[in-house]
């Protein structure tokens, strides 16, 4: 097992509004997560981490790697990229092999992260769009239950286990899943956590066909069509 030299040290936190830059573009399979804001955000918030030689790096829920790639370029020595979805690891081999960089896909989900861990840092953009329908396959991507926590609630409760000391999690998610709870959780489990940044963002097309739904739920108010994202950071 690969050891870091010295803990992930977070750079100045930016818990402000950014000027998004754009999505990476990546060979994708049909069926995959498309890189898109949240991807773009959470990258934005890697570049900010000092991330040492050595270093042991895992990206929960990677889709199409973009992340893998990220800590890959950033300088971890080794990247675990774990997806349930057996095409967005081809989709992530792709990506790596044609930028040079190594990365480790592997089907799994936070239970095999744990069993892997612990690591000096962790990333996830885990599915966290709230739903009235249960999830399906096609679905599983960005659907979290009717208040968009059912990944974010255990990935927020093991969060100490898959860091070493000093180590660091992004997570990225929506206001609409309740960022207050998350850092709740997070801080209740001795980390150190902050917002790191934000974003507001028109709603893509699977919100704005669940307006009334989210309505309904009180999840948005009358007319919203605009979202907050957050990159959530937590040190051990």
């Amino acid at each position: 097992m690969t050891t870091s030299a010295e803990p992930v040290r977070p750079g100045p936190l930016a818990a402000r509004p950014v000027v998004l830059r754009p999505a990476p573009r990546l060979l994708r399979l049909p069926g995959v997560y498309r890189p898109q804001e949240d991807t773009a955000l959470l990258a934005a918030a890697i570049d900010d981490l000092a991330i040492p030689p050595g270093a042991r790096a895992l990206d929960l829920c990677t889709g199409t790697g973009a992340q893998a790639l990220t800590l890959a370029r950033r300088g971890a020595e080794t990247v675990l990229a774990l997806d349930l979805s057996r095409r967005a690891l081809a989709s992530v081999r792709l990506n790596a092999l044609t930028r040079g960089l190594r990365i480790r896909p592997r089907r799994g989900d936070l239970t095999t992260a744990l069993g892997e861990g612990p690591f000096d840092v962790v990333v996830a953009n885990p599915p966290y769009v709230p739903s009235p329908a249960a999830t399906v396959r096609a679905t599983r991507g960005w659907d979290a239950g009717p208040d968009g926590r059912a990944v974010l609630d255990p990935l927020c409760a093991q969060a100490r286990t898959l860091l070493r000391p000093g180590g660091a999690l992004l997570i990225v998610h929506s206001t609409l899943s309740d960022v207050d709870k998350s850092l709740r959780m997070l801080t209740a489990r001795g980390l150190r956590a902050e917002v790191d940044r934000t974003a507001r963002i028109p709603f893509g097309p699977v919100l704005s066909g669940r307006t009334e739904f989210l309505e309904a739920a009180g999840l948005i108010e009358p007319g919203q069509r605009m979202e907050e994202l957050v990159v959530l950071r937590a040190v051990r």
